[in-house]
């Protein structure tokens, strides 16, 4: 029997790891959608005039402190520590809700200056790239409240720790997606 449940845990884990890279195949291609139109502006403005990189460079700080946190809550579910568990997944919630947050801010400033992502290639590209990042973001947080509460009531269970350690793998992964953005979107526009 427990052969059996090994069996079904380890495609499970394989499926997720599936699902991973097919997430990077669509980020691929969003990288590479940007990098292409990222100078068609159509006489509107660059990166160089609508990007804050102190913004950016907050929004990094913000989202690489909740891989550290949520690497935390990974050592605490891992060791059975239910509480400690819960209260860095909160610490990571929070600070994934701020990067959102900012995030959406960043959105509406660019649309009310009238920088919307119909108005250029390159802002259709820049709020497709972002907003899908921004997307999974968002269903992270919800997916680490649903865990959160799953192991409030049922505690550290097998099933528990493989989801909630299926939810650190696609956190970090965030995570590494947003370094790239950050380098391709933000620091790129102040190269070049």
């Amino acid at each position: 029997m427990e052969n059996i449940a090994t069996a079904g845990e380890d495609d499970s884990l394989f499926g997720f790891w599936v699902y991973l890279m097919t997430d990077l195949v669509i980020f691929a291609v969003l990288f590479a959608t940007f990098t292409v139109l990222r100078n068609n502006t159509f006489g509107g403005p660059s990166g160089r005039e609508l990007f804050s990189l102190p913004s950016a460079v907050t929004e990094t700080l913000l989202l690489l402190t909740s891989s550290f946190t949520c690497g935390l809550a990974a050592v605490a579910f891992r060791r059975g520590v239910r509480t400690r568990a819960i209260i860095w997944f909160a610490v990571t919630f929070a600070l994934g809700a701020a990067f959102l947050a900012r995030e959406l801010g960043e959105f509406s400033g660019l649309a009310a200056a009238g920088a919307g992502w119909q108005r250029s290639a390159f802002l259709s590209s820049f709020f497709a790239l972002v907003g899908a990042h921004g997307l999974h973001i968002a269903v992270g947080l919800l997916w680490m409240a649903v865990v959160m509460v799953q192991i409030w009531f049922r505690g550290l269970s097998a099933a528990v720790v493989s989801k909630a350690a299926r939810l650190a793998l696609f956190w970090h992964f965030l995570d590494v997606v947003w370094i790239f953005i950050f380098s391709v979107v933000y620091l790129m526009s102040r190269l070049v």
